[in-house]
Formats: structure tokens, C-alpha cells, sequence
């Protein structure tokens, strides 16, 4: 038996779309991974220092980029937000930030937890949403919070935990598609570019009219995520960092690809879990998915 809390149509407003140095749109693993270890340790100081949330699953309702595109333009714009006018009437300088507002529910596996402390848990959960962010968005509201005790080869009880998740996409990982490609002697950027990528082919019939089609490499709802950290430094302490007690490194941002699935398209609750993984042979802090 496994204990799965079910966080029911989060609405976030003003999350950050910018997941990686490289890509605008749905928030990145880590953003949401980081959320729940944030609300771990945020019960543990209130006294349930036994409670781990060990895995999360993130599905997705409503998805609204702040972005525009005029008539005619080539490309998106940023709606940003600005500063006020000073008193000579200028703008002062800003930094665009890409934003989005949002409505997910979250499947999250829970250790620590049972019939004594579920109560006191559930309470202290509902109470932290109240107060903290998601993705760097405000919670402007959820729909409860459910505890469910769960048996993993009980397909009856998993599918009927999945189908809380819906309607809805579920992100999970497709790194093998980069693992594929990129085994034909191709970088990891190429890969990516390959499954991204839209082609467009012109064809004749019989009759010798031209019909045209767009495809991708492979099917289905392809994009690229942030998954994590690769460290690019020793681990030391470094001059003026903000925590005098903790090492320090600089590290890049790793991308890969994912892809967005109904939810009652899985049968088993651990394909669309995330969970933590840290390589320190390869210097690797990332958010995996795939088993």
C-alpha cells in the first residue's frame, strides 16, 4: 500500500513560463518538483518530521502564455509588465519576464503518514497552500486536498487514482527519443531540433494537382523541458556567495524531451511520477521520469 495525496486544480496566476535558458511555455520539472519539496519541509518544521513527498506527478488543465501575436507578425511578443513612470515621465528599465496562468492537479507519494498523524497532515498541507507559491506564481485557489491509500497492483484502485488527473495532460519523459537519435552520431541539440521540428512536403496527385502536408518525426504531443542541472565547477566555497556554510558550484541547465499524454493513457502510477536523481559522477542534479 502506497499513500498518494491528490492536490485538486490548483489555479496559479503569474507562474514562470521561462523554463530554461532556451525555451517560453509550461513551467519546468524542477519548478514543480521544488514546490513539493518546499511543502515537505514546510510540514516537517510544524512537527511531522517522519513526512516525506517523495514522487509528484503534474497534470495540466488550463494553460493561458502571456504572450501576442499581432496580424502579420513573424513571432510572439512577451505581455510583460513595467514599471511605473518616474517623475520626469520616463520608463525606468526592466527585464522582460515571460509569464503564464495555470491550472493543474498534482498526485504527490507520501511516506510517513497513517491513520494517527492524517488528519494533523492534511491540515497542515491545506494551510501551507494557502501561503505559498508555485512556479513562482501566486495560488489564487484549490479545489481540496485528498489523502488515498492505494494498492499499486490493485488496478482498479491505481486507475481510479489516475483518472482524478483528469481532464488533462500529464508531462513525462521521453528521453529515449534523445538517446535514439542521438546514437546515429547526432549532438543533443540536433536531436532535439529533429523531433520539434515541423516539415512541411509537397506531393502531385494523378491528376497533377499539389497537396501539401506537415508532420513531425515522431507522433504525438513532442516538446522540449528543463529537467535539471549538470554542475560545470568543483564544488568549493565561493567569494561573497550567500550561504557562508553551504559549497557552492556553477552548473548549466539541462534540456530534453518530454510529451503531454491524457492521463487514462497510463496503467501504471509510476509512469508519470518525477522523482530527484543525483549523479555526482557526472555531475547531474535532475528530475527523472523514466525508469
Amino acid at each position: 500500500m502506497k499513500n498518494y495525496l491528490i492536490v485538486k486544480h490548483v489555479h496559479i496566476h503569474n507562474a514562470n513560463a521561462m523554463s530554461s535558458p532556451y525555451t517560453i511555455g509550461f513551467p519546468s520539472m524542477t519548478a514543480w518538483l521544488g514546490a513539493v519539496h518546499a511543502l515537505q519541509r514546510a510540514i516537517q518544521q510544524k512537527g511531522l518530521v517522519d513526512v516525506f513527498l517523495i514522487k509528484t506527478a503534474v497534470s495540466c488543465h488550463k494553460f493561458n502564455l502571456q504572450t501576442y501575436k499581432g496580424k502579420g507578425d513573424y513571432v510572439n511578443s512577451i505581455i510583460g509588465t513595467a514599471n511605473p513612470l518616474n517623475k520626469a515621465g520616463e520608463r525606468p528599465s526592466f527585464i522582460e519576464e515571460a509569464r503564464c496562468h495555470l491550472e493543474i492537479s498534482l498526485i504527490i507519494e507520501v511516506t510517513g503518514v497513517n491513520g494517527d498523524n492524517k488528519t494533523d497532515f492534511l491540515a497542515k498541507v491545506g494551510e501551507q497552500l494557502h501561503k505559498m507559491k508555485m512556479a513562482g506564481g501566486d495560488i489564487l485557489s484549490f479545489n481540496g486536498i485528498e489523502l488515498l491509500f492505494v494498492d499499486s497492483d490493485n488496478d482498479t484502485q491505481v486507475k481510479a487514482l489516475i483518472r482524478k488527473l483528469m481532464p488533462g495532460y500529464v508531462l513525462i519523459e521521453r528521453r529515449d527519443l534523445m538517446t535514439a537519435t542521438m546514437s546515429v552520431n547526432k549532438d543533443a541539440l540536433n536531436a532535439l531540433l529533429d523531433h520539434i521540428k515541423v516539415t512541411h512536403r509537397a506531393s502531385m496527385d494523378d491528376d497533377g494537382n499539389i497537396k501539401w502536408s506537415a508532420g513531425k518525426k515522431e507522433p504525438g504531443w513532442i516538446v522540449p523541458i528543463s529537467v535539471g542541472f549538470r554542475g560545470i565547477s568543483e564544488i568549493c566555497k565561493a567569494k561573497n556567495q550567500r550561504d557562508e556554510n553551504t559549497e557552492h558550484r556553477f552548473a548549466e541547465s539541462i534540456v530534453t524531451l518530454g510529451e503531454f499524454k491524457m492521463p487514462y493513457r497510463f496503467q501504471n502510477i509510476n509512469d508519470i511520477m518525477w522523482s530527484y536523481k543525483v549523479d555526482l559522477e557526472q555531475d547531474l542534479y535532475v528530475c527523472k521520469n523514466q525508469q
